[in-house]
C-alpha cells in the first residue's frame, strides 16, 4: 500500500474529529444508501477529495464492538493490550476508586413496558431526574458492599465490594434488545444472582418515586429499573499520550467514557458548556473551545455522540440531521483554519447500523487532510468510497501514529 502521508511542511497542530456510530449499512427503505450517504456533507466531501481516505478496523475481530475499544484505538492504544472492561474506564472518570476485590458495572437507568425494553435511556432522562432517582436507589438498595455512583443521563455506576465473581456473569446492554423481552436477557451464570437481585429490587424502588410520576404526568418515559451490564474489575492503565504521541492533548465529548480515557491517557478534558451526548449539543460551542485550545495544545479530539444515540434509538432521520450538523458546524470551522498549520483526522469509531440499532464490528471510514496529505481519488465521504480506494488499516490503534508521523 501507498504511504498514506508525505510531507513537505512540519505540521504544528492536530485535530480529530469522532463522529461516534456515524457508519452503518445500506438502508433498503432509503434506495440502499447509508445514513453517510444520504447526509448533506460537503465539508467531510472536501475532505475526501483533498485527503487521504480509507478504510480502518478499530476493533479488533473478536472483541466487543464498543466505543470503548474503538476510541482507544483511535487514540493509539491496543485494545488487546489495554481493555480491560468499558465500567472501569467510566469509573476513572467520575473518579471513582476500584480497588482490590472490588467491580464495577455500568448501570442504566431504563424503561420497560409490559416486559420488553422500550428504551434502553428512559427517554434520554436528565441528570436532574437520573440523579434523584439513584440517589433513591442507593439509599434502598446500597450498603457497606454496594453503591450507586449518578453519571450523565441514563449512565450511571454500581460498585460491588466481593463479589467478583459477578464478572463472570453474562449480561447484555439494553440497547441490543429494543422491544425484546427482558426475561430471555437478565444476567445469568456463574455470579448473576446478585445482579437479578439488585435489578429486580429496584423496580419496587423507582415505581412510585415522585420524579416518575412527574415524568409520567409530562408523558415522558419512565424509568422502570436499573440495568447493569459491562462488569469490569481493576482500571487499566494506559502510558501517557504525551510520552507515546511526544504530543499535548484535550478533549471535549458529552460522555464519561470519552472523559475516562482521556483522565487515564492525561489528556485534558475541556469543560465546555453546552457539550451533551444528544441531539441538543452545541456543536458550534464545542469546536469553538476546541480551537480555542490548540493555543495551548497541539492536538485536540472532537468527540459527538449524537449520530450513535439516534442509530440505537432507530431514528434514520435524527442521525442524519446529526451526522449534517458535525459537518456543518464542527467540519466547516475545522477546515477554515489555516491548511498548513493543521491535519485532520474525521471518522466514526465503530458503525451503528440503523437495522440492529447497535455496535457492529465492521470497518469505518477514515480521512486524513491537511499539509502533506495527498489525494486517494476519493469524491464522497463515505463507507463505499472509502472501500475504493484500496487503503485498509487492519490494526487500528496505529491510525494515531499515521496521523502525527511526519511532523517537524
Amino acid at each position: 500500500m501507498a504511504p498514506l502521508r508525505s510531507y513537505t511542511l512540519s505540521i504544528v497542530k492536530y485535530c480529530v474529529v469522532i463522529i461516534d456510530g456515524s457508519s452503518g449499512r445500506p438502508l433498503a427503505e432509503r434506495g440502499g444508501k447509508t445514513c453517510l450517504e444520504l447526509a448533506r456533507t460537503p465539508n467531510l466531501d472536501r475532505m475526501a477529495r483533498e485527503g487521504t481516505l480509507g478504510l480502518v478496523q478499530t476493533v479488533p475481530r473478536g472483541m466487543e464492538p464498543s466505543s470503548a475499544c474503538a476510541c482507544m484505538s483511535i487514540l493509539g492504544y491496543d485494545p488487546k493490550v489495554y481493555y480491560k472492561g468499558r465500567s472501569a474506564i467510566e469509573a476513572a472518570s467520575m473518579g471513582i476508586p476500584i480497588e482490590k476485590g472490588e467491580v464495577a458495572f455500568r448501570c442504566n437507568l431504563v424503561a420497560v413496558r409490559d416486559g420488553r425494553m422500550w428504551d434502553y435511556s428512559a427517554g434520554h432522562i436528565g441528570d436532574a431526574d437520573a440523579h434523584a432517582l439513584m440517589d433513591a436507589v442507593n439509599k434502598s438498595l446500597g450498603s457497606d458492599k454496594v453503591r450507586f455512583y449518578p453519571g450523565v443521563s441514563y449512565r450511571h455506576i454500581c460498585k460491588i465490594k466481593g463479589h467478583t465473581d459477578t464478572l463472570k456473569a453474562v449480561c447484555t446492554p439494553p440497547h441490543d434488545i429494543p422491544n425484546k423481552p427482558i426475561s430471555d436477557f437478565l444476567p445469568r451464570g456463574s455470579g448473576s444472582e446478585i445482579l437479578r437481585d439488585l435489578m429486580e429490587r429496584s423496580v419496587k424502588v423507582l415505581r412510585d418515586h415522585p420524579v416518575n410520576k412527574a415524568r409520567q404526568s409530562r408523558g415522558e418515559k419512565p424509568a422502570s429499573m436499573i440495568w447493569l451490564f459491562w462488569g469490569s474489575g481493576e482500571i487499566p492503565r494506559l502510558p501517557s499520550f504525551k510520552k507515546a504521541c511526544g504530543l499535548s492533548a484535550a478533549m471535549t465529548s458529552g460522555v464519561d467514557l470519552l472523559k475516562g480515557l482521556a483522565k487515564m491517557a492525561g489528556i485534558e478534558n475541556l469543560d465546555i458548556p453546552g457539550v451533551t451526548d444528544g441531539m441538543d449539543n452545541d456543536c458550534v460551542a464545542q469546536t469553538a473551545g476546541a480551537l480555542k485550545a490548540l493555543e495551548r495544545h497541539d492536538l485536540v479530539v472532537v468527540h459527538i455522540e449524537a449520530p450513535d444515540e439516534a442509530a440505537h434509538g432507530g431514528l434514520v432521520d435524527d442521525k442524519i440531521k446529526a451526522i449534517e450538523l458535525v459537518d456543518k458546524e464542527v467540519i466547516s470551522k475545522l477546515l477554515s483554519y489555516k491548511k498548513d498549520s493543521l491535519c485532520i483526522l474525521a471518522m466514526p469509531d465503530h458503525a451503528t447500523p440503523i437495522e440492529v440499532r447497535t455496535h457492529v464490528g465492521d470497518p469505518v471510514p477514515f480521512v486524513f487532510w491537511g499539509a502533506g496529505v495527498k489525494s486517494a481519488g476519493a469524491e464522497v465521504f463515505s463507507e463505499k468510497a472509502a472501500k475504493a480506494t484500496g487503503i485498509f488499516i487492519e490494526d487500528g490503534y496505529t491510525i494515531m501514529g499515521k496521523l502525527v508521523q511526519g511532523r517537524g
